[in-house]
């Protein structure tokens, strides 16, 4: 956080913070309410019993489900992150930093939610997405579905909740996935690849207006990558919600400052973000095309193309958008070896770690002045 105050910057854009698979994806979490006691600094501090009866008391709804799924010391774990979060992120907010967060869409599977609430899920069929940029056989998560008949029913009960508990931890939430609110690829459970699937409808509209009735204007930002269609626009913008722009798609065929997604305001700027290639490995891969559009759209935003790693960050800094977000890996200029998931593939994902004393105050000085010089900071 002192880095990050150093370096005029005003937000942190973390992955989400439930329990990862075994595979240490936090996209497929073991639970949509726990946190992660894997990420506490002191996972043997002292809780006593009044403590984790107050934690049960406001937490009515999933503790006793998470405590059935996780152990004897699940209430525990939970009281501890509590305790940590609330200090890092009373810290933060007293410095001027806010924390975005992310809220996978789905659950893994047999999770605490999937294994101890079938009733919200539907049987023989799974998540993924087509064929994408990642990969011609789609992605096949596997993920459960929901039964949306089911939630509409009660209300939107769980969602509501669901969003409620996120809302503790940070200040805004990423939606991730946002497109599957309008509709979801459904593959059939028995397939081997996300190829054969078909889309079907979601109830996004109704969630969304059940989440505003309940909590109020939830700042949410809507991850609107993949098959992005005029009905998927429609819920994002009726809803007054930022979408995202990763600078990497957007030099595929033209210069940034050319492409669809540059004039618009409501929209977070990326680089890249976690599925995405670190920038420096990206720039090794692609063609003398794309090459020539990034040249041309560092040039445009008068950035430093002597350096085209920084020139990225400094891209993604100029854009029109309402938040720029630059991962560390990119800020230090790290290449393959850092990269944090391809969403293509299963194994050797999410291992990459920031090691201490790699944020440098000679870094921060560099990104506080471009953040000045780009009109990002005052």
């Amino acid at each position: 956080m002192d880095w990050l105050v150093a370096a005029r910057q005003s937000w942190w854009q973390i992955l989400p913070l439930g329990p990862p698979n075994r595979r240490g994806s936090p996209y497929e979490a073991l639970s949509a309410f726990a946190a992660w006691p894997g990420l506490l600094a002191d996972s043997d501090a002292p809780v006593n019993d009044a403590e984790m009866d107050a934690f049960r008391d406001r937490h009515a709804s999933w503790i006793g489900d998470w405590e059935r799924f996780a152990g004897a010391d699940a209430v525990a774990d939970q009281v501890r992150f509590e305790r940590e979060w609330r200090a890092l992120r009373r810290y933060a907010n007293s410095r001027g930093v806010r924390i975005l967060g992310d809220m996978p869409v789905y659950v893994a599977p047999q999770s605490a939610d999937h294994r101890l609430h079938p009733e919200l899920f539907i049987e023989g069929e799974v998540g993924g997405v087509p064929p994408d940029y990642f990969s011609e056989d789609g992605q096949l998560w596997g993920s459960p579905l929901y039964d949306w008949p089911a939630m509409r029913r009660d209300g939107f009960r769980w969602w509501i909740e669901r969003v409620r508990r996120t809302l503790e931890f940070v200040d805004a939430v990423r939606i991730d996935h946002f497109r599957s609110l309008v509709a979801y690829w459904a593959v059939p459970a028995s397939a081997t690849t996300a190829r054969h699937g078909r889309w079907r409808r979601a109830p996004g509209r109704a969630l969304l207006i059940a989440l505003r009735d309940a909590l109020g204007d939830v700042p949410f930002v809507a991850e609107d990558l993949g098959v992005i269609t005029p009905a998927v626009d429609r819920l994002r913008i009726d809803n007054h919600l930022p979408g995202m722009m990763v600078l990497q798609f957007e030099v595929a065929r033209r210069a940034a400052q050319e492409g669809r997604l540059w004039p618009q305001t409501d929209r977070v700027a990326y680089p890249g973000t976690h599925d995405n290639a670190t920038v420096a490995d990206w720039l090794g891969s692609i063609g003398p095309r794309e090459r020539a559009n990034v040249d041309r759209s560092l040039r445009i935003a008068g950035a430093d193309t002597a350096d085209p790693v920084w020139g990225m960050v400094h891209l993604a800094h100029a854009a029109p958008a309402r938040l720029a977000v630059v991962s560390a890996q990119d800020l230090l200029g790290l290449g393959r070896e850092a990269r944090m998931n391809t969403p293509s593939r299963r194994r050797g994902n999410w291992r990459w770690r920031l090691e201490p004393g790699q944020l440098t105050d000679a870094l921060a000085e560099r990104l506080a002045e471009l953040t000045f010089g780009t009109g990002r900071a005052s």
